[in-house]
């Protein structure tokens, strides 16, 4: 008899995207660690499953391993999944860009390694009530940590239709944002959202037929649009880049896996404005504290092969960049 998700082993139910080029490329950062003396500590930001926290545990005997995570379910199967590695791994409930607190509070002066793996994890997509998917009925409520926080329903019952336009063209790149938010706004003033399935109705009817037949599912880019405004995606994406960087050790490693141009263009800004001399223009001579604080050792954005695509079609979209701390910033 085939097991449902609940029943099945974590170690089954999620497949990491690129788990073998991220342990490569935190590696290095492991290795100053040694060759500097100190214990090696590796934060994955974006603990999910824990499937990468696995890997690097594996791998490296000696790292002690940071795991945070804003979803108490996802603490509990990682930690579950985690176990046998014991006080090597320290699981937090935290949002990722309050890593330098998560830090401080373990008493860890930094980072030798940092992973961020953008977007929704396996265990938010395959958990109907979370509300996260656009291809099976379930409540409104797409919260990453449901502790706290609005809920979709929240956000397409309340928004004006300029503010749902607004995050829907902005967040989702979608369009038809405008045509998709009137028939929001007018179709709750008979009956309230409480479902993905009414949603999907009404961007259905929205959305022009031939668009619908040529673009993927009509859904797509408003379900996303709604994920990111209910998370603060990108507002806390805009944070944690720079906060992770801050915390890094000389010769530590950060590693971001994205998966939609909004987040990659955030990433890409952030790691290359520290690897650029801040020297001003013209400036005949470049002073020690203009020197590049980060060194990009990814060329561009590296992509997942045809295997590892078609073993976990979730990672077509990823887009992965990685930079080197190669000077640490004056505290003058």
């Amino acid at each position: 008899m085939p097991q449902n998700d609940d029943e099945r082993p974590t170690s089954e139910r999620h497949v990491p995207v690129l788990k073998d080029r991220c342990v490569s490329l935190l590696a290095p950062g492991v290795e100053a660690a040694r060759v500097a003396g100190r214990a090696p500590v590796v934060v994955d930001a974006t603990l999910g499953m824990g499937g990468h926290s696995e890997a690097i545990l594996a791998r490296f005997s000696d790292v002690t391993l940071v795991g945070i995570d804003r979803d108490e379910q996802a603490l509990a199967l990682a930690g579950e999944r985690l176990a046998p590695f014991g006080g090597r791994a320290r699981l937090v409930h935290a949002v990722y860009d309050e890593i330098a607190a998560v830090l401080a509070e373990l008493g860890l002066e930094g980072a030798d390694g940092i992973l961020m793996d953008l977007g929704v994890s396996s265990l938010q997509l395959d958990e109907r009530e979370r509300g996260f998917a656009y291809s099976y009925d379930a409540p409104l409520d797409m919260r990453m940590d449901t502790s706290r926080g609005h809920t979709a329903a929240d956000v397409v019952n309340t928004y004006a239709v300029e503010d749902l336009t607004r995050i829907i063209r902005a967040w989702g790149e979608e369009k038809f944002a405008g045509r998709i938010a009137r028939r929001i706004v007018d179709a709750r003033a008979s009956k309230p959202f409480e479902t993905t399935g009414q949603l999907v109705d009404v961007i259905r009817a929205a959305v022009p037929a031939v668009a619908a037949k040529t673009g993927g599912h009509p859904a797509k880019r408003t379900f996303q649009a709604l994920r990111i405004e209910v998370n603060e995606e990108l507002d806390v994406l805009e944070r944690a880049v720079p906060a992770a960087i801050g915390t890094l050790r000389l010769g530590g490693r950060i590693v971001v896996m994205s998966y939609h141009s909004l987040e990659d263009r955030i990433v890409k800004t952030a790691l290359q404005s520290r690897a650029r001399s801040s020297a001003p223009p013209g400036f005949p001579v470049e002073l020690e504290e203009h020197k590049p604080e980060l060194k990009i050792v990814t060329r561009g954005t590296e992509v997942p092969t045809a295997e590892e695509i078609e073993e976990n079609p979730r990672a077509a979209s990823a887009r992965l960049r990685a930079a080197e701390r190669i000077k640490v910033r004056s505290t003058r």
